[in-house]
């Protein structure tokens, strides 16, 4: 792969993940205090959902450490080696504890009495925003998944092209 194109990837991840700590540390917190000014009732769920919203930042913020890691192994000609794995297995698992987040979330908007400013369509769309964001983390997780099968599959065909050779 063209180290260019590494670099620019790097620089993308890199901000990404700036930006996810200036939304963990600055945007998420200062939303949650400002509705909760807005309308006082949202006051007790303020904290528990910016804990889940921080958390569920913190890991997108894992899987794009561990793609930089597999940049790393792809630029050193080294992705087809058992230690990928641990990388992918970590994208995975990170998808799965944010889609976990989200099933969560979408369970308490569905089954909590919710006070609302208006006629109840913010938690409507609410929920609908939460269970698109449940099926997007499923899908991401399934296709890693699957990704993960294809490289292990390369990886052994790699292994045995070494022994012929």
């Amino acid at each position: 792969m063209n180290s260019l194109f590494i670099a620019m990837l790097r620089v993308g991840i890199a901000g990404a993940i700036l930006l996810g700590l200036f939304g963990q540390i600055i945007v998420i917190p200062t939303t949650a205090a400002d509705e909760v000014d807005l309308f006082p009732p949202y006051a007790p769920f303020a904290a528990p959902y910016v804990t889940v919203a921080i958390i569920g930042v913190a890991c997108v913020q894992v899987v794009l450490g561990a793609m930089w890691m597999l940049l790393t192994m792809v630029e050193r000609d080294a992705i087809f080696t058992p230690r990928a794995f641990r990388w992918v297995d970590t994208i995975i698992g990170a998808s799965l504890v944010a889609t976990l987040l989200a099933v969560g979330v979408t369970g308490h908007l569905a089954l909590a009495e919710i006070p609302s400013p208006g006629d109840g369509d913010d938690v409507i769309g609410a929920l609908g925003a939460t269970i698109v964001a449940t099926a997007v983390g499923a899908s991401f997780a399934m296709l890693v998944a699957i990704m993960r099968g294809l490289l292990q599959k390369a990886t052994s065909l790699q292994t045995e092209m070494a022994e012929v050779v």
